[in-house]
Parts: C-alpha cells; sequence; structure tokens
C-alpha cells in the first residue's frame, strides 16, 4: 500500500461510513488524543513506568494506526498530497543526514 492510495481509501470510508470529515481543528485534537495513547503504551510497556492492568492489552499497532489514520484525514481535507510530501522529506533527510548519522559517535 502506498500513501496516495492510504488516501483514497480514508477518503473511500468517510464518504461511505463516516458522513463527512471533522473539521480540521478537531482532527487535530483527535491527533493529539491518539498520539497520546501511543505515548502511553511505549512510557509503560518499553519506558521506565510500570505497566497498569487496564493497558496490557492495548495493541500499538492499532493505535499507530489510529493516528495514521487522522493524518490521513487531515492530509485530505487540507490538500496535501502525502506521498509527494514524504517522498520530498525523505530525500531531503537522506542527503542531510546519511554521513552525520555514520559520522555520530553515539551510534556507534
Amino acid at each position: 500500500m502506498d500513501i496516495k492510495n492510504a488516501q483514497l481509501q480514508v477518503d473511500e470510508w468517510i464518504k461511505n461510513h463516516g458522513v463527512r470529515y471533522f473539521n480540521e481543528l478537531t482532527n487535530m485534537a483527535q491527533l493529539t488524543e491518539e498520539v497520546g495513547e501511543v505515548a502511553r503504551i511505549i512510557a509503560r510497556r518499553y519506558g521506565e513506568q510500570s505497566e497498569k492492568e487496564s493497558d496490557k492489552n492495548k495493541d500499538l499497532g492499532e493505535e499507530l494506526a489510529d493516528v495514521l489514520f487522522v493524518v490521513l484525514c487531515l492530509a485530505n481535507q487540507t490538500g496535501v498530497d502525502l506521498q509527494a510530501s514524504f517522498d520530498k522529506k525523505l530525500d531531503f533527510k537522506t542527503k542531510r543526514d546519511h554521513e552525520r548519522h555514520h559520522n555520530n559517535q553515539k551510534l556507534k
């Protein structure tokens, strides 16, 4: 699945099941909430905090998918071609960071 196709799938889902997109501010709040759920799992499962019993069955993949879904919604409703933006960003980071990361003593 490429990002462009994912954007189309989300748009179709919204049209068929979601009635309409939430407005951009609502989706931004929703994104913040979903990122918080990912952060809670990471902090408790991989960090130093103990994991609460109620969090042990939470699926990190599902929570990351929730984040992705809302990001795709925001891209769709604001007219962003996320595939083009991602490709451009990856190219930029590749050129900027390749030598930098290879020469970083902290990463060896």
